[in-house]
């Protein structure tokens, strides 16, 4: 290969924000922080879901409280503007 024209491939800490989930792969991702795991320093790549957190993988689903906005915004406006009838549970 030549010098100087491929990114530096290296070790790095992947940190799963959701569910605070670390592991180590290799990566060429450029990043700032450094964080130490397993007594090694690692270059540190946050992200906000990984297979320990995503639904697909875990299993579970997480209920996003959807509800109130819709609510608040029914309780603003109103069937304003609206050509479509407001469903009643």
């Amino acid at each position: 290969m030549k010098d100087g024209i491929h990114p530096n491939y290296r070790e790095v800490l992947i940190h799963d924000l959701s569910c605070d989930f670390k592991f180590v792969t290799r990566s060429t991702v450029q990043t700032r922080e450094m964080a130490e795991f397993e007594g090694k320093q690692y270059p540190l790549v946050k992200i906000e879901v990984s297979s320990e957190s995503h639904p697909f993988y875990t299993g579970k689903h997480k209920i996003v409280d959807t509800a109130g906005r819709v609510e608040k915004f029914r309780q603003k406006f109103g069937s304003v503007g609206s050509k479509t009838q407001i469903a009643q549970d």
